[in-house]
């Protein structure tokens, strides 16, 4: 079975009957927002021009990039502090990632997007359909893309993840084209890269929308969060499985670790203060999942994973404790869009956390299972 990190955004309704963003402070001659999870953004807005410094996530004491957002109709303001000026809102955009195309088809501004990368991984059909028409050009892999392709279109500013010790990104930095290096992934909390959307609605002039619709969200997840925190019941919860000679293990401060306690669960290595995955031995995972009450699992492939599937791939695996009690929950991330929906979408993942861990907070005759999008109870 293959992992692969899919990233598109699921439509749903903006609820603008929701509280607005949080208010601003002031800060510099300007207004900084006041963003209450993003550990990596700052947003600053100034008179005729708003800045946006993003912390470099491999070393917090430099910055990863500075952008000056100036309205493209305006006349550029004297004496601009310094930063890559991008002139918003963006109407001709290249964009690498999936789950950036499907946010900004729901902040409404799909028809600024004009070019895209790895087009197989994008499960938007309006894109597949666009890119077969002409409007929207396919420029190939992220990791080496279409330059003349990218040269033609001349984008007003490329949307592209950064990686550590990413550089200059070869040719593509070298065309003067602004880079919006967008890396919401690199968060620890699941608000904290979906506050991230406030940032991008300023990109695409859809900035009262993306407020509002964060404000929203960050109003769910609370009341989610809040709503578990009642029960004194922390069930014990190892994620993923063995994969050839290793297990993966997500650390306690990524968005796994935190999407777990905020569900009122017991993540076993809660302690590992680190965000990444992990690679351990087998063994080594074993011996301190072995008695955990639950086992959720990811996975990719055409069929759904059976326990008999799970027992066949190790059989150590038939000695954990959720395996002999049947309490292993599993997603298929071919007939699923969680990569794609759920980065900006976090309280809708963990609303179904909470009914997986626990089941007696669900409303009769509501199960587990008819309330979950994602995961299903692996069957014999």
């Amino acid at each position: 079975m293959r992992y692969f990190r899919y990233t598109f955004l699921f439509l749903l309704p903006l609820l603008m009957a929701c509280r607005g963003a949080n208010s601003p402070v002031h800060d510099d001659g300007g207004e900084t927002l006041t963003l209450r999870h993003a550990d990596l953004l700052s947003i600053t807005e100034h008179d005729g021009y708003t800045t946006v410094s993003i912390t470099n996530p491999w070393d917090s004491t430099r910055t990863l990039h500075r952008y000056v957002l100036v309205p493209r109709n305006a006349e550029l303001p004297e004496h601009l502090p310094e930063g890559d000026v991008v002139r918003t809102p963006l109407e001709n955009m290249a964009v690498y990632t999936s789950v950036h195309c499907g946010l900004i088809d729901e902040l409404g501004a799909y028809p600024s997007i004009r070019g895209v990368c790895d087009l197989q991984y994008i499960n938007l059909p309006k894109v597949h359909d666009d890119v077969r028409s002409g409007r929207i050009r396919d420029l190939g892999e992220t990791m080496s893309p279409n330059i003349e392709g990218v040269i033609d279109m001349q984008p007003d500013a490329i949307l592209l993840s950064p990686f550590e010790n990413s550089g200059s990104y070869g040719k593509v930095g070298k065309l003067g084209i602004p880079l919006i290096e967008c890396a919401d992934y690199m968060e620890t909390s699941p608000l904290g890269r979906a506050e991230w959307m406030r940032f991008y609605g300023r990109l695409i002039g859809r900035t009262a929308e993306a407020d509002s619709l964060f404000s929203c969200i960050e109003q769910r997840y609370d009341s989610i969060r809040t709503r578990a925190s009642q029960t004194s019941r922390r069930p014990t919860v190892v994620t993923e499985m063995k994969i050839g000679n290793t297990w993966y293990v997500a650390g306690g401060e990524s968005t796994v670790g935190h999407f777990i306690s905020d569900a009122a669960g017991d993540y076993i290595y809660k302690d590992v203060k680190e965000r990444g995955a992990l690679p351990y031995s087998p063994e080594t995972v074993y011996e301190k999942a072995r008695e955990a009450d639950l086992w959720l699992i990811k996975y990719n492939q055409a069929t759904d994973v059976t326990l008999r599937d799970i027992a066949s791939l190790w059989a150590m695996n038939t000695r954990m404790h959720a395996w002999q009690t049947g309490n292993v929950w599993v997603c298929n991330l071919s007939l699923t869009h969680f990569y794609e929906e759920t980065p900006f979408h976090p309280d809708v993942l963990l609303s179904e956390y909470v009914s997986i861990l626990h089941p007696e907070l669900c409303a009769p005759p509501t199960t587990p299972s008819s309330m979950c999008k994602y995961y299903k109870k692996a069957g014999q």
